[in-house]
């Protein structure tokens, strides 16, 4: 049987193939059903969608919208979106330029499709993750890893490494900002830099911003190329329902791009999914025009839970870290563990502490592990006391 399935795995494509497993998925897969766990592996919180969002979601299916829609996504919904950026960065957004997608991930997966093609090559920083180089690999494109380099003052990004890593065959530049998983921003100097060198060498770039509200700076969100682009410059803003609300098994998000890309989007939407479910679009807008006082209180959690583990890993002498100025994950490197896929694997078995193995985030993770901390606090306190314990016991 085994020689069968491997003959019959020979006949697929190189792209489905060697697909990468994900190194997150992995540990998930290893502790899932475990007794008194304590999940900080993942990127998601532990609340539910609020109510009101999932009752416009149950209306909608109550009257019957449960028919194919539009492909770019509804009228309503995209006005939101254009109305929501506009209250968030200060200036006029066109709902013409946003698409909704099923998912975050749908919408890396068509910006790398509108920008890469098989044999092209795409610049990510690393720490990064991990779904992003996937995608352009699926592609059958090539991830140009640029690792960023840590310090305790916090991670940093060398643009001459970016420029170093250029070739004819390079289409885009991934940025996330604030990054999953180390938590860094990018500062606007770094940004017009990025968007100059875009603009300069005839680039894309692809921003995921999704963590732009969950800022520990100055300011009531982190810089953005909202704040220094134009319309029409070359960026593919992807983004998701998923984290400011809850909502991550909605599985909706959209891109934001130039107007003129608008007949381009819709056809790479129709030959994926044909459209978004008009049940969760409804869910969506609620979210978007109702849902300011819920993001502000994930924000708060966030930023109480970021104290909370700052605070206690602060006391292991062998944890090594910086502050996160923004998402809601700590980057943590332990002295001594090098492999840290065996470690996550051996915490969780030992602890019931699900931790994220840095291997997962391409070459700049090494070392490290991630935690998410928009969790309860209670929860959070007795993962870093479980922690602690364990590495005492090594």
């Amino acid at each position: 049987m085994e020689g069968v399935e491997l003959e019959i795995c020979s006949r697929l494509s190189p792209e489905a193939r060697f697909a990468p497993e994900s190194g997150i998925v992995e540990v998930v897969n290893a502790a899932r059903e475990q007794e008194n766990l304590i999940p900080l592996w993942v990127g998601e919180g532990d609340l539910p969608t609020p109510a009101f969002i999932c009752s416009a979601a149950k209306a909608s299916l109550d009257a019957g919208e449960t028919f194919y829609t539009y492909q770019r996504g509804i009228p309503e919904l995209r006005q939101s979106l254009a109305a929501y950026h506009s209250s968030v960065y200060a200036k006029p957004f066109e709902s013409g330029r946003f698409f909704v997608t099923g998912s975050g991930m749908q919408a890396i997966q068509l910006a790398v499709t509108c920008v890469a093609s098989a044999g092209d090559e795409v610049i990510v920083p690393t720490p990064a993750w991990p779904n992003m180089a996937a995608a352009v690999q699926i592609r059958g494109a090539k991830a140009v890893s640029v690792p960023m380099t840590f310090t305790p003052a916090g991670w940093h990004l060398d643009l001459n490494r970016v420029i170093s890593a250029l070739s004819p065959k390079t289409r885009a530049i991934f940025l996330n900002s604030p990054c999953n998983p180390s938590g860094w921003v990018a500062g606007k100097d770094i940004l017009k830099a990025v968007l100059d060198l875009a603009r300069s060498r005839g680039l894309w770039i692809v921003a995921d911003e999704i963590y732009g509200r969950f800022y520990y700076g100055e300011g009531p969100q982190a810089p953005s190329f909202h704040d220094i682009a134009d319309p029409e410059d070359p960026i593919l803003f992807v983004n998701t329902m998923s984290k400011n609300w809850a909502m991550t098994g909605w599985r909706i998000g959209w891109i934001l791009a130039p107007d003129s890309l608008g007949q381009v989007m819709e056809n790479l939407i129709q030959y994926s999914t044909s459209g978004v479910p008009v049940f969760s679009q409804r869910a969506a807008v609620v979210a978007l025009q109702d849902g300011e006082a819920f993001l502000a209180d994930q924000i708060d959690r966030a930023r109480a839970g970021r104290r909370i583990v700052l605070d206690g890993l602060s006391t292991i002498d062998r944890a090594r870290f910086s502050a996160p100025e923004g998402a809601f994950y700590l980057f943590l490197g332990i002295d001594g563990v090098t492999d840290t896929r065996r470690f996550a694997l051996d915490l969780v078995s030992a602890t019931g502490v699900g931790l994220a193995p840095g291997t997962a985030f391409g070459s700049g993770g090494e070392g490290f592990l991630r935690l998410c901390f928009a969790r309860r606090p209670d929860h959070l306190e007795e993962a870093v006391h479980r922690i602690s314990s364990h590495l005492k016991a090594l």
